[in-house]
């Protein structure tokens, strides 16, 4: 176990990660390799497979349930940065429809798709094809999505109903730095927080009464290669993954930051991570490592 004392001049809050385990290995020859993780009310949890342009449930006894296949784009189509088409961030709203993101290289496909229980996938919201539509966020209370672009550099604002995005936010910050940029998005007390893989950043955007956004304040550097992150409770330290050095690094509110899972835990190439009271499910895509997609989950005692 890891224990992490937050400083301040009252007695501080802390924050331990403890008895990971696996809660499901998946098939990598089949495609398995997770990209984004949401829970389910009941247990379970819903998936994008990044490569497989598949949205898929898995049960709480681990198995994995298809829910949607996305169209293959056209031929010559190119996603920037990866090559392959891409599907990314998924959230859920509490009517159960799921909201993923989809980038292909083509503007008919790529965007903003939603996939309403028992329903079949639709765009609802189209996204420049030249760009790369990666971590998503809910803004449920006020009907908007949140979607980080890892090439333009881009938050995009969207409405749940759909139809044209609105470049939210665009700045340096953002911007990739060789590889990709503006990567996991989460809305967190009245702000947009958002990671920078290339940069190794923590981002916190605040979000104005009008809904514009606030100037751009950096809360946590040194985090080269962090892809999805989680908040660990109603405070601001969260869970991060470090996707290529096989790390869940706990950042604390002052910015800095521990490693508190390693690969010596089961992770392989963490993407993403989703807490539900006292337990962290992380979900690992093995993009390099090449050997055992799977979800962890760890025991962790919230804190600041």
């Amino acid at each position: 176990m890891i224990t992490v004392t937050t400083a301040g001049s009252a007695p501080a809050a802390a924050v331990s990660v403890a008895d990971s385990r696996f809660v499901w290995h998946l098939d990598m020859a089949a495609g398995q390799r997770p990209e984004n993780i949401i829970l389910e009310p009941g247990g379970g949890a819903d998936v994008t497979f990044a490569y497989s342009r598949q949205v898929a449930r898995i049960s709480p006894n681990g198995r994995v349930h298809i829910l949607a296949t996305l169209p293959e784009p056209p031929a010559g189509a190119i996603t920037p940065a990866l090559s392959s088409p891409f599907l990314g961030g998924i959230v859920r709203a509490h009517d159960g429809a799921l909201y993923f993101l989809y980038a292909t290289g083509s503007s008919d496909l790529t965007g903003l798709w939603r996939l309403r229980p028992g329903g079949t996938p639709k765009r609802i919201a189209a996204l420049p094809a030249e760009g790369l539509p990666n971590g998503l966020a809910l803004d449920e209370k006020n009907g908007l999505l949140y979607a980080a672009d890892s090439v333009l550099g881009t938050v995009w604002r969207i409405p749940m109903t759909g139809g044209r995005p609105t470049a939210w936010a665009t700045a340096p910050e953002l911007a990739p730095a060789g590889f990709l940029g503006a990567n996991g998005i989460k809305i967190h007390k009245g702000a947009a927080w958002v990671s920078n893989l290339d940069k190794g950043t923590v981002l916190r955007i605040p979000i104005a009464r009008n809904r514009t956004a606030g100037p751009i304040d950096t809360r946590a550097t040194g985090l080269v290669n962090i892809d999805d992150f989680a908040f660990t409770g109603g405070g601001n330290s969260l869970l991060a993954a470090i996707n290529a050095d096989n790390e869940v690094a706990l950042v604390r509110p002052d910015g800095s930051h521990t490693v508190v899972m390693t690969g010596a835990d089961g992770l392989e190439n963490p993407t993403s991570l989703a807490v539900r009271g006292s337990t962290a499910y992380i979900a690992s895509g093995a993009y390099f490592t090449n050997s055992d997609p799977n979800i962890l989950a760890a025991r962790i005692t919230p804190g600041q």
